[in-house]
């Protein structure tokens, strides 16, 4: 019987998950220079357009194929696509046992296809053309993406209403090794497999003009402080709304979703004191956003004392994680390698160590461990591979960069047409 109170829950998380986009805009708007703001809030508003709609007409339907009774999971039909019916198909009744109808299910996946795609855009700011943008992330959402949601999120639906089997991340390895990998929220499906994409992309546009340490200076700190709090608020849907149910386990993710982040706001503040003298604004809004990374997969499986440690751990790392594109020679614009990889690494492997029973520090014998390393750098090898290649053949066709003269202009007005700030009206 369908539990009202469960399918509120999940469209309120699904809505809070949708508002972590826009928040990502000003998060990432903030962050590049004031010539560049428009065009980079505007590759977060692309992507949720974009991905809503392909989600719609067929990334349901390839993520959760096969999955669950019939017409529960996977819209059937051409693609999944069930043409006579406009795709709702076993979307609109509950099936026996479920608490909430199907159609909820989707619109909060959806959610987290449109966020993931978004993240990788900070790699590339103040230097891609748009159009590029969109063909690339309507491509990566389509081989990328959906295939590895399905691999982390896909379940199928027992006739008594519970959940097994599914994508062989979280299920399939338990047949081979007797536990599966743990990525609760998708620390693996959203921020491994958006940051090893990020970094492809950094490697096939190239640096910006004049890269170098202290160059490139966030021109709005208060949008980014702006940006990071709505995305906190929006990750309590992302984390407590991925048990899709207002339970106990829920509340432990919504708790773990505050201590883990505040921690790594510390820590990074801590870094920046001293290594640079100052702990800013930017740091600390950062260092929220490390922890929550961290703690995406891991919400729901690890005590409140050990979401703290992880959050020291992930907003100390990665902290000093940002710095690598310096040494290494790549240019992550806003640091989406040093925070979304680097901190999705971190908090998918430190399951390996603390999840609640199977990890090594909690009564394991080390297996969890190895299937957390396993689902990780799985995705990320994936990930990386193919969006380097698409971003690659896009490069080579129709120009993913733009021109340097266009880039030392300001992005806003020659590709947008648009100014960010107008101080002053000229007739």
């Amino acid at each position: 019987m369908m539990d009202q109170g469960n399918t509120a829950f999940i469209l309120i998380c699904a809505a809070l998950v949708l508002l972590m986009t826009p928040g990502l805009a000003f998060f990432y708007g903030g962050l590049v220079k004031a010539k560049s703001v428009i065009s980079m809030m505007m590759m977060s508003f692309g992507a949720l357009g974009l991905i809503g709609v392909l989600w719609v007409l067929y990334g349901y339907a390839i993520t959760f194929a096969n999955g669950g009774t019939e017409g529960f999971f996977g819209i059937d039909g051409f693609l999944g696509i069930d043409t006579a019916n406009l795709g709702l198909t076993g979307l609109l009744e509950t099936p026996e046992g479920a608490a909430f109808p199907p159609i909820a299910f989707a619109a909060f996946q959806a959610t987290f296809a449109i966020i993931t795609v978004a993240l990788i855009s900070g790699a590339i700011a103040d230097r891609a053309k748009f159009g590029a943008w969109m063909i690339f992330a309507g491509i990566w959402a389509t081989v990328v993406y959906f295939p590895v949601a399905s691999w982390v999120f896909n379940f199928s639906l027992a006739e008594d209403g519970s959940f097994s089997d599914g994508g062989w991340i979280t299920y399939g390895m338990q047949e081979v090794f007797g536990v599966g990998a743990i990525d609760f929220a998708g620390g693996t499906a959203v921020h491994i497999n958006a940051g090893a994409a990020a970094l492809a992309l950094a490697l096939v546009l190239g640096k910006r003009v004049g890269f170098a340490k202290g160059a490139h200076v966030p021109h709005n700190p208060p949008f980014v402080l702006l940006g990071a709090g709505l995305l906190w608020f929006g990750w309590f849907g992302f984390n407590a709304g991925s048990e899709l149910a207002a339970d106990g386990v829920a509340a432990l993710a919504f708790l773990n979703t505050i201590a883990a982040p505040a921690a790594a706001l510390l820590a990074w503040l801590v870094v920046e004191k001293i290594r640079d003298g100052k702990p800013t604004s930017v740091g600390a809004a950062s260092g929220a956003v490390a922890g929550l990374v961290a703690i995406t997969p891991a919400c729901a499986s690890i005590d409140p004392i050990w979401a703290i440690l992880l959050g020291f751990i992930a907003g100390a790392v990665c902290a000093l994680a940002i710095d690598l594109k310096f040494k290494l020679g790549f240019d992550d614009s806003l640091d989406v390698v040093g925070i979304h990889l680097v901190g999705g690494l971190i908090g998918t492997l430190y399951l390996g160590f603390f999840a609640n029973g199977t990890g090594l520090f909690m009564g394991g014998d080390g297996t969890q461990l190895l299937v957390q390393a396993i689902a990780a750098f799985s995705v990320m090898a994936f990930s990386f591979t193919i969006a380097f290649l698409i971003g690659l053949v896009i490069e080579k066709t129709i120009g993913f960069r733009i021109k340097n003269e266009d880039e030392l202009a300001g992005l806003d007005t020659v590709v947008h047409g648009e100014e960010g700030y107008v101080l002053a009206e000229t007739r």
